[in-house]
C-alpha cells in the first residue's frame, strides 16, 4: 500500500454508558467530525458500544451470529465516510478460526477499510485482573473474557498498524513484538480506570513510544460511565519521539494529528536503537 509521507489519524474519545444505541449515536457523530477534520483513520475506544460487562456475553453472540450490530455499524460508517476504522474493541463469542466460545467472549478490535471491509481482527492478550481503590474495586476481566494468542500488525493509509488494546500497554514484549513485524504506529483503545490512569497512563504510553521508536494512538473512555465507574480519558497522539502532539482529558471529542514518517525515520536513523539491541 502506498502511504504518503503524513497522512492524519483521529483518536476518539467517548463517555459509554448501557445504552448501546445511544453509545452508537454518539460514536456516528464523532466519526464523522474525525472525517471532516481530514483523518484518514480514525480509532475509536474500548467498549465503545457496549461497557456493561452483563451485556457482553448476549452481546458477544450477536456479533459472532448473521446479524450483527456493531460490526454491521461499523463497516457502514467507515463505507459512508470512506475513513477507515479501528473499532476499538466489542465483544465476540468466536475465535478467528470461526469456532465458538460457549461461556465466554474474547475483547476483539476489528478493523474495516474506506469500503466498509473487515480487514483486520486483534483479540485482547493480556487481561485485567486486578483491585483498584475505587467504587468498583475488583476487576476480573478473564470471568467474561477469553485471551487473545496472536500479535497483529497490518498495512494502513498512515503506515504499518500494531493493534493492542488497554492493559496491553503494561507488557513492553507486546510493543517489542509489533514492532519486529513492522509497525510504524500502534493502536491503543483503552478504558483506564481513573486512579490507574492518573498514576501510570502518560508514563506507559510515552514509553512505549520512545523505546519501540513508534506512534502511538491511544483512544480512552473518559468521564463518569455509570455510578461505580469513572474512566481516566486523556486520549492523546504520541510522537516515536515521545512527545504528546494532541490530547484531550475528559469528555466527548477527536484529536487529529499527522502521523509524519520522515519524522519517525529520522527518529530511528538518529539513534537506532532497533540496531543496538543485545538480547
Amino acid at each position: 500500500m502506498s502511504t504518503p509521507t503524513s497522512a492524519s489519524v483521529a483518536a476518539i474519545q467517548m463517555v459509554s454508558t448501557r445504552d448501546l444505541a445511544a453509545n452508537l449515536r454518539d460514536a456516528a457523530r464523532l466519526l464523522s467530525e474525525a472525517a471532516a477534520q481530514g483523518a484518514r483513520v480514525a480509532v475509536l475506544p474500548e467498549n465503545f458500544a457496549v461497557l456493561s460487562t452483563s451485556d457482553m456475553l448476549a452481546c458477544g453472540r450477536t456479533e459472532a451470529g448473521d446479524a450483527p450490530v456493531i460490526r454491521r455499524f461499523l463497516s457502514d460508517r467507515a463505507r459512508a465516510l470512506g475513513l477507515w476504522i479501528v473499532g476499538g474493541s466489542l465483544p465476540l463469542a468466536a475465535r478467528p478460526d470461526g469456532s465458538d466460545i460457549e461461556d465466554r467472549v474474547r475483547a476483539s478490535c476489528l478493523v474495516f477499510d474506506d469500503q466498509g471491509r473487515e480487514v483486520g481482527r486483534y483479540d485482547k492478550i493480556h487481561l485485567f485482573d486486578a483491585r483498584v481503590d475505587d467504587a468498583h474495586g475488583h476487576y476480573r476481566e478473564s470471568d467474561t473474557f477469553e485471551p487473545g494468542d496472536q500479535v497483529v500488525t497490518l498495512d494502513t493509509p498512515v503506515g504499518r498498524l500494531g493493534l493492542a488494546i488497554c492493559y496491553d500497554l503494561r507488557f513492553p514484549e507486546l510493543f517489542r513484538a509489533l514492532r519486529a513485524q513492522g509497525a510504524e504506529w500502534v493502536c491503543l483503545p483503552s478504558a483506564f480506570t481513573w486512579q490507574t490512569g492518573d498514576a501510570h497512563w502518560h508514563a506507559l504510553i510515552r514509553a512505549r513510544a520512545i523505546e519501540n521508536q513508534i506512534w502511538v494512538v491511544a483512544a480512552g473512555q473518559g468521564g463518569q460511565n455509570s455510578e461505580r465507574r469513572r474512566t481516566y480519558g486523556h486520549t492523546l497522539i504520541c510522537d516515536p519521539w515521545g512527545k504528546v502532539v494532541a490530547e484531550q482529558a475528559e469528555g466527548p471529542g477527536v484529536v487529529v494529528a499527522g502521523l509524519d514518517r520522515e519524522r519517525l525515520a529520522q527518529v530511528r536513523t538518529n539513534m537506532p536503537v532497533w540496531d543496538h539491541r543485545r538480547l
